[in-house]
């Protein structure tokens, strides 16, 4: 039996239907207060590129450096390409990230994977033969 998604006890479908008012009274402090400050020309453009392509009227893939746009239940099922510092990361939105930040889904450092140390490294490396 799958689980059904709900935010803060709400349905998707619930979520879809509600005015933005009464969205942001369930989001955090945090991204309350960045929606209600107002969306900048370059949220705007991302925002209606979101709708096109979730009408199905855009074929083109939605590319972006905006990492703090936060998911509202309308983009979800959409997939955008957010910019991680050195390449484009499909990240599909799903019901479970309504009002988190794209941006925290898209790493952008990788781990540190340390090697073997290198010929003169360390006091004992110099009587190594080298091949």
């Amino acid at each position: 039996m799958v689980k059904e998604f709900d935010f803060r006890g709400m349905p998707l479908e619930q979520l879809q239907a509600l005015p933005l008012e009464k969205l942001f009274e369930l989001f955090t402090a945090r991204a309350r207060r960045s929606l209600t400050r107002g969306i900048n020309d370059g949220k705007r453009k991302l925002i209606e590129e979101i709708k096109e392509a979730k009408a199905g009227k855009s074929k083109n893939q939605i590319k972006t450096h905006i990492r703090d746009l936060i998911v509202l239940p309308y983009m979800v099922g959409v997939t955008v390409n957010v910019f991680s510092g050195k390449e484009f990361v499909p990240v599909t939105i799903t019901p479970q990230m309504i009002g988190h930040f794209v941006g925290e889904y898209v790493r952008t450092n990788k781990r540190v994977v340390h090697g073997a140390p290198g010929v003169g490294a360390s006091r004992s490396s110099l009587y190594v033969p080298l091949k």
